[in-house]
């Protein structure tokens, strides 16, 4: 069986996986897909909870757009074009939710505002988690302390727009999490993903989740506040599917019933080999690809091989992250050294360290083979040497891909 593996933007990298090893190839559920103009104004118009958007910014006098950072796929473009159709756009300000990520390149800012950018470009306001002003409103039960961009504080009128698919420690992107971490404090960030490193901490998983519940927990501090959400919800071709708008909790629980529709996936057999690939714009370094490993291990048999596939474009992405992992060889000594003393960044070397004390970890990045090897995983020259070693390894090893490993969450069809 020939597949073909997206490699960055524009790349692929061709494999033959032999009929008896192949399970087959995943991604996402094909939806069906309506007009994605009509889909965006038909929720504007019939929001869950609240008034229509036109009526919802009625007097506004300092009105505040939280959109998400270049990191993710969101429409936002294509719903700013809706809504110029309804307002003038310069009226509001537009606050980038990078939570603690860096701020956008040239090319992502285009591909966030699209034609609306020169119009814009004076209103935009990147977050920058560790410089910019924050207000603290309080702590949660947690102790996290709620500290949020002045200029989401002070606004008069707040409209989020989001997109809703499953994340590997707070269960689902969307609503809550345009807060939190969006435009929250360095300190903030760190206090609450420190909740990640515990096992309750995973894709999907919403109650008992305990970075999703301080999420929501802290979110009490802004009750009260005007607030306007746009939860978009995209098929497996980043087309839009469905739009949930209204209020911030009732639009995101429906808009994760249309995620789970999209993004979980069922698979005959657990694999001892899964291929998962971080697709384009998610590779942008090893930092965020790890979203990849995480999503794969659900179709992992326990000692079989997970080959991540990125290009990491933009390097490792986080010194701690790789500091920690490369502490030791030993990923049982890694963890240890994680719950000695929690820094962002930590949670991710946690959940990778995890995986590395049941499976082996390889990897086809860009990287330089010794980051790889220091963030004790293996380096493969491409996909096809990857796999070759694999089955030299264990020929009748069972092969799976996920084309779209950062936003699949296999299960077994019995689950």
């Amino acid at each position: 069986m020939i597949v073909d593996v997206k490699y960055g933007k524009d790349g692929v990298q061709k494999i033959e996986i032999p009929e008896k090893n192949y399970i087959g190839t995943y991604s996402p559920n094909d939806v069906v897909c309506g007009d994605p103009d009509q889909v965006i104004n038909e929720s504007l118009d019939a929001p869950i909870g609240g008034a229509p958007i036109d009526e919802f910014l009625k007097g506004g006098k300092d009105i505040v757009f939280i959109v998400n950072d270049g990191t993710r796929p969101t429409p936002t473009a294509k719903v700013l074009d809706a809504l110029s159709e309804r307002m003038d756009l310069r009226i509001a300000r537009y606050l980038i939710a990078t939570g603690t990520h860096r701020g956008p390149t040239e090319e992502e800012y285009r591909n966030i505002f699209g034609s609306h950018l020169e119009e814009l470009r004076d209103r935009i306001v990147v977050h920058d988690a560790k410089q910019s002003e924050c207000v603290n409103l309080g702590t949660s039960k947690n102790g996290t302390p709620m500290e949020v961009n002045k200029i989401a504080v002070d606004a008069d009128r707040l409209v989020i727009i989001t997109s809703v698919e499953p994340h590997y420690f707070a269960g689902w992107t969307g609503g809550r999490k345009s807060f939190l971490p969006g435009v929250a404090s360095y300190a903030t960030v760190e206090a609450n993903h420190r909740m990640a490193v515990g096992m309750d901490a995973q894709a999907l998983k919403l109650e008992g989740n305990p970075v999703h519940e301080d999420m929501m927990d802290a979110l009490e501090v802004v009750k009260g506040k005007k607030i306007f959400s746009i939860q978009i919800v995209m098929d497996r071709h980043q087309n839009i599917y469905k739009v949930a708008s209204g209020e911030l909790n009732p639009a995101f629980d429906q808009a994760v019933k249309w995620g789970e529709e999209v993004f979980v996936v069922p698979v005959p057999e657990k694999a001892d080999v899964v291929i998962s690939v971080a697709p384009y714009p998610m590779d942008v370094d090893l930092y965020q690809s790890q979203k990849a490993l995480d999503n794969g291990k659900w179709a992992l048999k326990e000692g079989g091989t997970i080959i991540m596939v990125s290009k990491c474009r933009e390097g490792v992405g986080h010194d701690g992250f790789l500091k920690l992992l490369s502490t030791s060889t030993d990923p049982k000594v890694v963890i240890e050294n994680i719950k000695k003393g929690y820094k962002l960044g930590y949670h991710k070397a946690a959940k990778m360290a995890e995986i590395a004390t049941w499976a082996n970890i390889w990897a086809v990045t860009d990287l330089d083979d010794a980051i790889i090897k220091s963030a004790n995983m293996t380096p493969k020259k491409s996909v096809a040497e990857a796999l070759k070693d694999a089955l030299d390894a264990n020929p009748d090893a069972r092969v799976m891909v996920l084309a779209d490993g950062s936003v699949t969450i296999p299960r077994l069809k019995e689950e």
